[in-house]
């Protein structure tokens, strides 16, 4: 078998056989997977390097999605979750990041069929096979996946598993402030003046933020959730003022479209135009920062402008660039990822942002999310790589496919069926600007 040969194999060697499949992360789409795997009854293992499930969820818990709960629940999970005595909550209300970790993704971390195999606290290091590095051929499918890890303690180990499904998202690993994509100059000066997207403005982080001039960088749904609790913070706390930073000209920003399907969506977009045209928010438009510093304890931001080298005074930056998937853990896994959007090359042309909004992605399954690595596979948001048009739903169905094939079940590993809300547009010049789609 070639590198690049992506035929389906769905027979499992002796070896393998009696191996647990390895799920990385334990969010929505990591939990979801172990659920599809349970109704097979196929054994796996989920890693979770938070201290709860659904760590990085909670991060941004404060914030409220824009699918409402009945595109945000796993149709198998729902199953599992039923005859437990589980109710959907309210069908068509959207939930905050905190009552979908609460009110269903722990619910289902604690089912019978799943709570033994999560594991919390654990840390994956790297992937690799079996005494194989990524240059050795012979042999390779058959050998089981050596999944290297670190807990709490600090204790480093392995653990060997017949496949491996990183559902670990990307949450963690935002974008660059930088415009280049590189890791901003001078940021070690201004680190502690930098905060990640969607901080708890309004709650944990407000001290952060009162009475402080922000700067808040990116043109994406993010950024317009944080620009509108600044909005709101500024009522409340005296000296508290609001700016927001975009590169291009015009912000890649929020649907205000009265035909997008997710109404939080359109409604997001209308409060931020208003706040904007109110001058509650400072708009800095074509700013393409290259470099920042320390002021006289503050921070300056230093960019192109038109042209022109200019220099933006701020107390505190939000940023809300965008995410993209981090890679260090899989150098010795054999991926076939797009150039541009760092995606499965056979999905991103399906999800590219520049065509594509949220609401118009094809369905895909296990064809499209196949590396050379056979038995290895990306899914969730993590799936979509450097793309911000992901949704729970399309997550779902990916899972549903890759658990299908893994079982062998070529039949319902192939049919994939998927109806998504209409998002309006969703689509940017700049595909690291930030998520749509949340």
């Amino acid at each position: 078998m070639t590198l690049l040969d992506l035929t389906p194999r769905v027979n499992v060697s002796e070896k393998l056989s009696t191996l647990p499949v390895v799920i990385i992360g334990a969010g929505p789409i990591g939990l979801a997977t172990a659920a599809n795997l349970a109704e097979r009854d196929i054994d796996f293992v989920v890693l979770e390097a938070g201290d709860r499930v659904a760590h990085s969820v909670r991060e941004w818990g404060h914030t409220r999605l824009f699918s409402p709960w009945r595109h945000l629940v796993d149709p198998v999970a729902r199953r599992l979750l039923e005859r437990r005595g589980w109710e959907l909550p309210a069908p068509d209300r959207a939930p905050s990041g905190t009552e979908l970790a609460e009110l269903y993704v722990a619910p289902l971390a604690e089912l019978p069929e799943i709570a033994g195999r999560v594991r919390t606290g654990v840390e994956v290091l790297a992937v690799s096979r079996d005494g194989m590095d990524r240059t050795r051929t012979r042999g390779r499918a058959d050998t089981p996946f050596l999944v290297r890890t670190r807990d709490r303690s600090g204790e480093v180990d392995e653990l060997a598993a017949r496949a491996v499904i990183d559902a670990s998202g990307t949450y963690t690993s935002p974008n660059q402030l930088s415009s280049s994509g590189l890791e901003l100059l001078g940021m070690g000066d201004i680190a502690d003046r930098v905060t990640p997207a969607l901080p708890d403005v309004l709650g944990r982080d407000r001290e952060r933020f009162a009475g402080k001039s922000v700067t808040v960088v990116g043109a994406g749904h993010s950024a317009a959730n944080t620009l509108l609790a600044l909005v709101t913070l500024a009522r409340e706390e005296p000296g508290t003022s609001v700016t927001w930073m975009i590169r291009n000209r015009q912000a890649v920003r929020v649907s205000s479209s009265p035909d997008d399907q997710l109404t939080g969506r359109a409604h997001l977009g209308s409060r931020v135009d208003r706040a904007v045209q109110r001058g509650d928010v400072t708009m800095v438009d074509g700013f393409e920062i290259i470099r920042a510093r320390r002021a006289d304890d503050r921070v300056q931001l230093v960019g192109h402008r038109g042209g022109d080298v200019v220099t933006h005074d701020t107390d505190v930056v939000v940023n809300a660039t965008g995410f993209r998937p981090n890679l260090d853990m899989l150098r010795e896994i054999r991926l076939d990822l797009d150039e541009i959007v760092e995606a499965p090359r056979r999905l991103a042309p399906l999800i590219d942002p520049n065509v594509h909004s949220c609401g118009t992605v094809e369905p895909h399954g296990f064809r499209e999310l196949t590396h050379p690595e056979h038995g290895f596979f990306i899914v969730g948001m993590k799936s979509y790589g450097r793309a911000p048009t992901f949704l729970l739903a399309t997550g779902y169905e990916q899972v549903r496919s890759v658990t299908a094939w893994l079982a062998g079940d070529m039949g319902a590993a192939q049919q994939v069926e998927l109806v998504l809300p209409a998002t309006g547009v969703c689509s940017t010049d700049q595909v690291s600007g930030g998520g749509c789609c949340s």
